[in-house]
């Protein structure tokens, strides 16, 4: 028997070019999911009447309003997580899980500042306290690193800006 009829231990070029085409659409379907679900994060910039720039993480689904940021180990300067209530309330909210004091600013739907909360201490476990809820209906709440109200001289009646940051 003669080499060139000798059974080949490689699969037909058919196979493996078929095999090649699978593996690449596997591998661009991957890279689609991965960088949607990276892309999940909204920014949006909030403008304080000082003309301070709040770069704010939106807490929008209910994962995010639940955790928010617990088991963060801080937040840097000129950032905070904006969280967008589905309706209008009296809305509360517990620091639990938090490493970090935050302060705390609720606004309305025509993003009036309505409520403050400054150096809300973090609560490692339960039993964890409510903050709120504010003396009117909101839909907004902004956690922000604490002494951000105090430095931006924030009070109850400012009007914030809102601005979505596009990627």
């Amino acid at each position: 028997m003669s080499e060139s009829s000798a059974p080949s231990s490689k699969p037909p070029k058919r196979i493996r070019v078929v095999i090649l085409i699978v593996l690449a659409l596997g591998l661009v379907t991957a890279s689609w999911f991965l960088t949607d679900q990276q892309n999940d994060t909204h920014t949006i910039l909030v403008t304080f009447p000082s003309g301070k720039v709040l770069e704010a993480e939106v807490a929008d689904t209910p994962e995010k309003l639940l955790f928010g940021l617990a088991f963060r180990e801080g937040l840097p300067s000129d950032t905070g997580m904006l969280y967008i209530f589905e309706t209008s309330d009296r809305h509360r909210v517990k620091t639990k899980g938090f490493r970090f004091p935050v302060d705390m600013i609720w606004a309305d739907e025509s993003r009036h500042v309505v409520h403050i909360i400054e150096q809300a201490p973090p609560c490692p476990q339960d039993p964890c306290p409510y903050f709120g809820p504010p003396p009117e209906k909101v839909r907004y709440l902004i956690q922000t690193p604490a002494g951000f109200v105090k430095e931006e001289r924030v009070t109850p009646g400012v009007e914030l800006k809102f601005t979505l940051r596009l990627p």
